[in-house]
């Protein structure tokens, strides 16, 4: 392990992993806790299907879930790179990942991929028995999402339905109305297919080289157009999911300050520059949170 020390990766958004003792390094870049990015998109669904509901959310519940998508959100990424390293090594981007250079080995990875699902699974003990069904649920989609890229255009969309889970899951555990859930829901799943659409951009040049499909390829030069019909979907279906729920003028007003970033990022993104490209995706921890701000400070009037 004398080389972990040097272990890094291009799109790394902190550093205080490297204070952390040389043999904890590889774990800690093989959950991405240096890209807190994918965390956030992971949690920000499971607190806006809380804030669904009249008043502020629970912070018990708000609190959990944010240990459960840390520790969750690791695991996937573990699994992720288990399955795909030998994709990983073939990608100047992710070929420095420690299942792909070597740092770690598939046995240590395996072990590190059920303490993090034990630590999620604790998440359950506060969560009412329904929503910890569904949570269970998700766990078919958790297991094949890895493998889309090998099978289908889209993984991107099985990424969607991954990822905003969550919402399903902290909507019925602050008992918002299934409707509205089930709205949010679909409109989230058109704004992560629209966010890792632009993330996928940066690899696909080493994808088409190895045959992974994403929607970055698929959509090609096409690609605002099928941005705009992604994010005008997003809003339609937040728009709706917050009518149905009782939300009032403030989410509106919000939503409508969204809505015109999505556009504006719909036509402009630069598809074809990595480094914005990137920047653009990182930029969607701000989408999530203005929607849950959005959420909250509306139900807390109506809880008013």
């Amino acid at each position: 392990m004398s080389n972990t020390p040097s272990l890094s990766v291009a799109d790394r958004q902190v550093n205080w992993t490297d204070r952390l003792p040389p043999r904890l390094r590889p774990y800690a870049m093989l959950a991405r806790w240096d890209r807190p990015i994918g965390t956030w998109l992971l949690l920000l669904p499971c607190w806006a299907g809380l804030a669904l509901a009249p008043g502020l959310p629970d912070p018990v519940l708000l609190v959990a879930f944010a240990i459960g998508a840390v520790a969750m959100r690791g695991a996937g990424c573990t699994v992720n790179d288990m399955a795909d390293r030998d994709f990983d090594r073939r990608v100047e981007r992710t070929r420095a990942r420690p299942l792909a250079s070597g740092a770690l080995t598939l046995t240590q990875a395996g072990l590190f991929t059920l303490a993090q699902a034990a630590v999620g699974g604790l998440v359950l003990l506060v969560l009412p028995w329904p929503a910890v069904l569904i949570t269970l649920l998700a766990l078919p989609l958790v297991v094949i999402y890895p493998f889309m890229k090998r099978i289908t255009w889209w993984p991107q969309a099985f990424l969607g339905l991954t990822f905003n889970w969550g919402i399903l899951v902290g909507g019925v555990a602050a008992g918002a109305p299934w409707p509205a859930i089930l709205l949010l829901y679909a409109g989230s799943i058109a704004w992560t297919i629209g966010y890792d659409t632009i993330y996928a951009h940066q690899d696909k040049a080493d994808d088409a080289l190895i045959g992974v499909r994403s929607t970055a390829r698929l959509f090609g030069e096409r690609t605002h157009g099928w941005l705009l019909l992604l994010y005008a979907t997003t809003i339609s279906g937040w728009a709706a999911a917050g009518w149905l729920a009782g939300k009032g003028p403030v989410f509106l007003a919000i939503l409508l300050l969204i809505a015109l970033y999505l556009f504006r990022e719909a036509r402009t993104v630069p598809i074809d520059d990595p480094a914005a490209c990137l920047n653009a995706f990182r930029r969607h921890r701000w989408v999530g949170l203005a929607l849950v701000a959005g959420l909250a400070l509306d139900g807390w009037m109506i809880g008013t």
